[in-house]
């Protein structure tokens, strides 16, 4: 099955859940995992879905040893363990993430829909990212708004800072990639 075909199948059973209207785009994969390398160390997704930034992940020689994935959906799941057998992945919440993953994480890369979460749960996906996230690391995350994904309170509670980076046109709908570290 492709990744379109199984993307449709499980927006239409449950569109909460998956909460966009087509799978992420190419160039928007790019975007989320542009600085990655090599060298880059552990990186954590969650929210991988069928798994686009994930392969751009990857594509940008991270090892598949260094990749850990944590994704809800059941089938989503079963087609990244078939898709990528050396990326560990999880059926498991964001939040659980700092029970699995050692602290020390370059980049945590998000394609969860934080602006349709509650307040508390996109407060705990953002707690959990920066308890695993290197002193110097990254937590990457996309929107389709004209506003960073969270509030200036959470971010100033949280002791963040935000850079707004690239507005990727060629997604549907287009979106903007937001970095967040610590300030």
């Amino acid at each position: 099955m492709s990744d379109l075909a199984l993307f449709r199948r499980r927006l239409l059973k449950n569109p909460r859940q998956v909460s966009a209207i087509a799978p992420s785009s190419r160039t928007l994969a790019r975007a989320m995992t542009l600085g990655l390398g090599p060298k880059s160390g552990l990186v954590v997704e969650f929210g991988p879905g069928t798994g686009r930034f994930t392969e751009a992940i990857l594509a940008r020689g991270v090892p598949p040893e260094n990749v850990t994935l944590f994704e809800l959906d059941e089938e989503f799941v079963d087609y990244l363990r078939d898709r990528f057998p050396r990326v560990t992945v999880h059926r498991l919440p964001a939040q659980e993430a700092p029970r699995l993953v050692p602290a020390g994480v370059s980049t945590v890369i998000s394609g969860l829909p934080l602006l349709s979460m509650p307040e508390d749960v996109r407060q705990g996906i953002v707690s959990a990212a920066f308890a695993i996230l290197a002193p110097r690391g990254h937590y990457v995350q996309f929107t389709y708004g004209s506003r960073p994904p969270l509030p200036p309170e959470t971010i100033s509670a949280l002791g963040l800072s935000v850079n707004k980076g690239h507005k990727v046109w060629a997604n549907l709908p287009p979106a903007t990639v937001y970095r967040f570290r610590r300030a």
